[in-house]
């Protein structure tokens, strides 16, 4: 029999905007977890350097969500990682999250879960994961030295994951289907100075093929509808991310791409149910964002809680 264990609050996520949530809820002295199916930290803990976080003009993302989960710990969250959740219930008063061997009931939820990394799909993609395709250059790069790469995309995880690839790969193409970027000025500005970087824009990848590994990809002139081959080792696709809303989908107002959709005190459609952070709709997906986002659900929760008048948890 599964034990069950209650909360005020439980926070789906252990990101940026998920332990934000966490410290602001425990801070309103409510009973307060944070739930995560992987390790904790989120996307920021593969990221090699943050430089735009307020505080820090240089940190590598490992270390700033070490410090997120630290202060957490001084107010007293309860963590569990590692979770696989069988499902998830956020339409009744009292909600539900089910494990392998818990249930856990709370008063309110805040989603935090963020977002992953969009697939290509393209022919030989999946057949070619971790064999040559790969969304995490901090993660793999090493495995590419002194090879040829293929980074797709055109923003500043783009330009940023291809440059951090140079200290890797002996050469590191650029393909993006517009013919600009959309990364901000000075990102552009350090790759374009960047001599292991080559560019090849208005190009889109239409297949990656290869025999044990990645050999080739194909690519689409879309100005002119030709195709040409670009031999490389490894392929990474940054163009851009779908959110982690698998466990919920469907229970709440969600826009076109599957974002949830908030307030300004980011409640969702559903009473007592808050998201924050990449999760949602929102204009821009960064670490400083996704804190904020969590201290505002977390307190608007707070206050939830108070108007409760009775709820069997």
């Amino acid at each position: 029999m599964k034990q069950e264990l209650f909360f005020d609050v439980i926070i789906l996520g252990s990101g940026p905007a998920g332990f934000s949530a966490a410290i602001y809820a425990a801070r309103g002295n409510v009973k307060t977890a944070i739930l995560d199916i992987s390790m904790f930290g989120g996307q920021p803990s593969n990221y090699l350097e943050l430089e735009n976080y307020p505080g820090f003009s240089l940190i590598g993302g490992f270390e700033l969500m070490e410090k997120f989960e630290e202060h957490a710990d001084k107010f007293g969250v309860e963590k569990f990682p590692m979770v696989e959740i069988q499902s998830v219930n956020l339409t009744s008063e009292v909600k539900e999250i089910e494990t392998l061997d818990t249930i856990f009931k709370t008063k309110t939820v805040i989603i935090a879960t963020g977002a992953q990394a969009k697939k290509l799909g393209i022919a030989g993609e999946e057949e070619f994961k971790g064999r040559g395709v790969s969304y995490c250059a901090i993660c793999d790069g090493a495995f590419y030295k002194d090879k040829v790469v293929c980074v797709v995309g055109g923003g500043n995880a783009a330009l940023e994951e291809a440059m951090y690839l140079t200290k890797f790969a002996q050469k590191v193409y650029v393909v993006h289907r517009r013919d600009e970027f959309r990364a901000d000025k000075i990102v552009c500005e350090r790759a374009m100075q960047n001599d292991k970087l080559e560019f090849i824009l208005s190009h889109s990848p239409v297949e990656i093929h290869g025999t044990n590994t990645v050999e080739k990809i194909i690519l689409k002139d879309l100005k002119t509808g030709e195709h040409k081959e670009l031999e490389v080792n490894g392929v990474f696709p940054y163009i851009g991310f779908s959110p982690n809303v698998d466990n919920f989908n469907g229970q709440l107002n969600q826009n076109a791409q599957g974002f949830i959709e908030t307030d300004v005190n980011m409640q969702t459609s559903v009473q007592g149910v808050f998201a924050a952070g990449d999760v949602r709709n929102t204009p821009l997906r960064q670490v400083i964002t996704a804190a904020a986002d969590g201290a505002v659900a977390a307190c608007n929760a707070v206050k939830y809680i108070e108007t409760l008048e009775t709820v069997n948890v």
